[in-house]
């Protein structure tokens, strides 16, 4: 007699339906499976505040969305972060709902250039140092006093450790800091430890979790982090050596940290969205030259290190697709937000798995018949090959997507698209 549970049976088949489907095989039908993060609080009778700042309603209303819905794998809750730690932390580069915007109204990152155009030459010299006393006061109030700490370099002589502790355990400014980095660790061990038993429950349930990793470019580390939008613009015609001088060094960091972290989550998915890299960012002779060479390192090295990386290519990746052709096939879980499906088709229906992309103004304004149509039209499209797995155009059904049509979307696939 077996000792498989129902709930471990349907966790078996949706894992191998996913992976089949990013294999370009087959699988029993299309899979289901979303990026969706505030959508899930809503469809659930929850604020988007009530997720950030009550840890166990959040995680309530996750698993009755799950239960609702009911799709292949369990989406991330990377927007759902804690409330009260980023209150506490005095973050100054993101804005949230019940915090400094309405209740619920979709968490913002406050982009400015954290790091001065004439700073990379300090960057560059040493990295960590910057970063550690430099952008993280920019980024919180509660690092504030580390900009009154010297060099860290300054500290790598022997006896200098001396003065250091006493640095640290007496200038009332650090001491308090300090204190607070302890007081901020609790609240946020407290957050931890429902994300765990929340993650623990779904896959009771018999869901999947999509994945607890993430990285990004180290192009989009410096735009996105250091100098924003306009900096980088600007530094590919100002400064370009010095801005390739930087993503050289941030590259083996975009690999190594994820890679640590699916070990010691066990994870063998790594998220990755791509923010810089679509048109009308970038030229694509300057994709070739500033982004493409990253993002094929970033993903090659996942793949050799036995792990999924799944991109998300936001913008029109149209221009880019046949950069995307020299990747290893079979391998890549690849969400698209904009992008023209035949030419995808054409030129990788035998290489990546197709992810996405259900119109987000369809399930916002449309009909459940209208979604239908969409969808119908998605995996009519990929039938001969199996490598689809449906989700929305943008990273899920967006908070305003109305729950019946988000239904319609769900209940094609599980009808429409079995093979």
């Amino acid at each position: 007699m077996s000792n498989v549970t129902d709930n471990q049976r349907l966790y078996q088949e949706r894992e191998k339906r996913v992976h089949d489907a990013i294999s370009l095989q087959k699988p029993d039908r299309v899979p289901i499976v979303t990026l969706t993060e505030f959508f899930f609080l809503r469809a659930a009778g929850i604020t988007a505040a009530e997720g950030m700042y009550d840890y166990q309603k959040m995680s309530t209303a996750w698993k009755a969305s799950m239960k609702r819905f009911n799709w292949d794998m369990a989406p991330l809750q990377h927007a759902i972060r804690p409330g009260p730690v980023m209150e506490m932390l005095g973050l100054k580069m993101l804005k949230w709902p019940g915090y400094n915007l309405g209740e619920n109204q979709y968490y913002q990152y406050v982009e400015k250039e954290y790091m001065l155009e004439d700073e990379y030459d300090e960057f560059l010299r040493d990295p960590s140092d910057f970063i550690i006393r430099k952008v993280l006061p920019r980024y919180a109030e509660i690092f504030e006093p580390l900009q009154r700490v010297p060099s860290f370099v300054n500290w790598g002589a022997g006896y200098a450790i001396l003065p250091l502790v006493g640095m640290f355990g007496s200038i009332p400014p650090i001491v308090e800091m300090m204190d607070s980095i302890k007081a901020v660790g609790q609240e946020y061990a407290k957050w931890n430890a429902v994300q765990s038993q929340l993650i623990d429950d779904l896959q009771n349930m018999g869901y999947p979790v999509l994945t607890r990793v993430l990285s990004v470019t180290a192009f989009d580390w410096i735009s996105d982090f250091l100098r924003g939008m306009k900096g980088s613009m600007l530094d590919m015609r100002r400064q370009p050596d010095k801005l390739k001088a930087a993503v050289e060094i941030l590259e083996p960091l975009t690999i190594q940290l994820p890679i640590m972290m699916a070990a010691i989550t066990g994870t063998k998915r790594v998220y990755i969205p791509l923010h810089r890299g679509a048109r009308g960012f970038m030229s694509d002779a300057q994709y070739a030259e500033f982004y493409w060479p990253g993002l094929k390192k970033l993903l090659v090295a996942l793949i050799e290190a036995g792990l999924t990386p799944l991109p998300f290519f936001e913008g029109d990746y149209t221009p880019r697709l046949h950069y995307l052709a020299e990747l290893p096939p079979g391998k890549i879980m690849a969400h698209f937000d904009s992008v023209d499906r035949q030419k995808f088709k054409e030129v990788l229906g035998d290489t990546l798995c197709f992810w996405g992309n259900v119109s987000a103004q369809l399930l916002c304004t449309g009909t459940p018949q209208q979604v239908k149509d969409e969808v119908k039209e998605l995996i009519d499209l990929f039938a001969d090959s199996g490598g689809l797995i449906v989700d929305a155009s943008s990273t899920g059904p967006p908070p305003e997507a109305k729950p019946e049509n988000v239904e319609a979307m769900t209940e094609t696939v599980f009808e429409y698209g079995k093979y």
